[in-house]
């Protein structure tokens, strides 16, 4: 594999879901002693938001510089009176292209700030999948969403503190907030805490605009044994699918963990339009159905990994910006790969080819026009997302 790029010395540590991120997460924000860098898609005014809330509020009160960047469609719901309280609190707010109306649709309200990422004193970092939301928030499922973040510590922190850092900058100067930029620099050599190899990568519409998903096909096209991917919301262009085809041609097990429960219609059966391809290519698709899927990680030949906020459709690869971070290691990787293999092997239920092409007509023909539907809102809306042509079910 490629390690160009990549720092030594770093200490990675994986927390499944809500209820390993969350308490890591405020542990560390009552350690703070100088700032705090928080941003998430979602922030919802549920119990979890207001536990963050809360920890953010005391680290204020001892005099760290807390910085929240939150998104203005993801967060739009977000009540006022709960913002001011953390304004109030010393905390300094911006929301990410903030959405004065909601049900207007605007060009640019695609191109959200769609990154989990926390950096705390430039001494441990998070970066995944994970809003701050609770688990818990579909009324009647009392299972945990299956989503993934990881603890960062070591040199990769300077590349995590200085994207974190960079996005609030040009933020704040849109919001004519000059005097919210923080100008501190993380020490000039941080200490090496283990031995696990990192890159960390993000997604803007500028310099990086194809960073992530590069880093998945020189996996893909490098892996020799096995590739195991669970992506919340799975709509990958024609490069990508090729890669994943030629990659089972040649003899390497594909697996896919995928949504089985419905949250959005139209993404959902657009999704399922790609199936007949996949499966005629010998990849092996599961559809987790114990409850949400929200994960956007893989691992590669058990040593390559990545957990980050990217998915592998059009708006993570081509519009929003987004955070990964890719790490080199065996022990990582074994850890994530068995969590993903018991959710397969437990939570979730096999696509059978036969089953899957016996289906009435009906449905292909809906799989088929939902995907059709997204390809021409994007070409409509002058992305030129090209490389999605055809590549549903015939």
């Amino acid at each position: 594999m490629n390690q160009t790029g990549f720092t030594e010395g770093n200490k990675i540590r994986l927390l499944c879901s809500g209820s390993a991120f969350f308490p890591a997460l405020e542990l560390a924000i009552d350690a703070a002693t100088t700032e705090i860098y928080l941003e998430t898609y979602i922030f919802k005014n549920d119990a979890i938001g207001h536990m963050i809330a809360a920890a953010l509020i005391r680290a204020a009160k001892r005099g760290v510089s807390v910085h929240l960047l939150i998104d203005g469609y993801g967060s739009y719901h977000l009540p006022e009176i709960f913002i001011q309280r953390l304004l109030n609190a010393n905390i300094k707010l911006l929301i990410y292209r903030r959405e004065d109306f909601f049900f207007r649709f605007r060009r640019y309200r695609l191109r959200r700030m769609h990154r989990k990422l926390a950096v705390i004193d430039a001494r441990i970092a998070f970066v995944g999948g994970i809003n701050i939301i609770s688990d818990y928030d579909h009324p009647h499922i009392r299972l945990p969403r299956l989503d993934y973040a990881v603890s960062i510590e070591g040199p990769v922190l300077e590349k995590i503190h200085h994207a974190a850092q960079h996005l609030w900058m040009l933020v704040a100067w849109a919001h004519f907030r000059k005097r919210w930029i923080n100008h501190r620099k993380p020490p000039a050599s941080i200490k090496h805490k283990d031995n696990q190899l990192a890159n960390f990568l993000i997604r803007d519409n500028l310099q990086h605009r194809h960073d992530i998903e590069h880093a998945y096909l020189n996996a893909i096209d490098q892996a020799k044994t096995e590739i195991i991917i669970a992506n919340a919301y799975f709509l990958p262009g024609r490069h990508f699918c090729a890669a994943l085809n030629q990659a089972a041609r040649r003899g390497v097990s594909v697996i896919l963990l995928l949504q089985g429960k419905i949250e959005y219609r139209l993404q959902h059966y657009a999704t399922r339009a790609l199936y007949g391809n996949l499966l005629d290519a010998g990849i092996r698709i599961h559809e987790y159905n114990r409850n949400y899927l929200h994960a956007k990680v893989a691992v590669i030949d058990r040593h390559w990994s990545t957990v980050g906020s990217s998915n592998i459709d059009p708006f993570s690869l081509m519009l929003a910006r987004e955070a990964n971070l890719i790490i080199m290691d065996k022990v990582f990787a074994h850890q994530l790969r068995t969590n993903l293999m018991q959710a397969i092997a437990k939570e979730s239920t096999p696509v059978v080819r036969f089953h899957w092409q016996s289906q009435s007509w009906l449905y292909h023909a809906l799989y088929r026009f939902c995907y059709f539907v997204i390809y021409y809102a994007q070409s409509i809306l002058g992305y030129g997302y090209k490389d999605m042509q055809h590549q549903a079910a015939p």
